[in-house]
C-alpha cells in the first residue's frame, strides 16, 4: 500500500504563513509528480502547486509569487510554503503523487492524503 501524510496546517492571520508537509510511504518504485490541491466549501478542487521529480513547478496564478513548492526526493516528501495569505486561501489542502508502485512497467496512479485545514482569518 501507498499512503501520503500531510502535517501542518491550522490557523493563521491574514499575512501571515504556513509550511505544510507530505510524505509518501510504501511500496514506491518512482514518483512522477508531488503536488498540492485545495478544495474551498462548495467550490471544486483546484491544483494549487506540482513539482516533477525534476524539479520543474508550476502554480496556480493567485499564489504565485507568495506560496513555493519544493520536494525531497530521496525521502519521497513534497512541501508547501505559503507566505502573504489570505482569507481566499482558506481551505482544505491535499497532498497529491502520482508515481508507480514496482516498477517501470507499472502503471501510473494518483494517490491523495487526508487532507490538512487551512484557515486564514483575523
Amino acid at each position: 500500500q501507498v499512503q501520503l501524510v500531510e502535517s501542518g496546517g491550522g490557523l493563521v492571520q491574514p499575512g501571515g504563513s504556513l509550511r505544510l508537509s507530505c510524505a509518501a510511504s510504501g511500496s514506491i518504485f518512482r514518483i512522477n509528480s508531488m503536488g498540492w490541491y485545495r478544495q474551498a466549501p462548495g467550490k471544486q478542487r483546484e491544483l494549487v502547486a506540482t513539482i516533477t521529480s525534476d524539479g520543474t513547478a508550476t502554480y496556480l496564478d493567485s499564489v504565485k509569487g507568495r506560496f513555493t513548492i519544493s520536494r525531497d526526493n530521496a525521502k519521497n516528501t513534497v512541501s508547501l510554503q505559503m507566505d502573504s495569505l489570505k482569507p481566499d486561501d482558506t481551505a482544505v489542502y491535499y497532498c497529491n503523487a502520482v508515481l508507480r508502485r514496482y516498477d517501470l512497467r507499472s502503471p501510473l496512479i494518483n494517490y491523495w492524503g487526508q487532507g490538512t485545514q487551512v484557515t486564514v482569518s483575523s
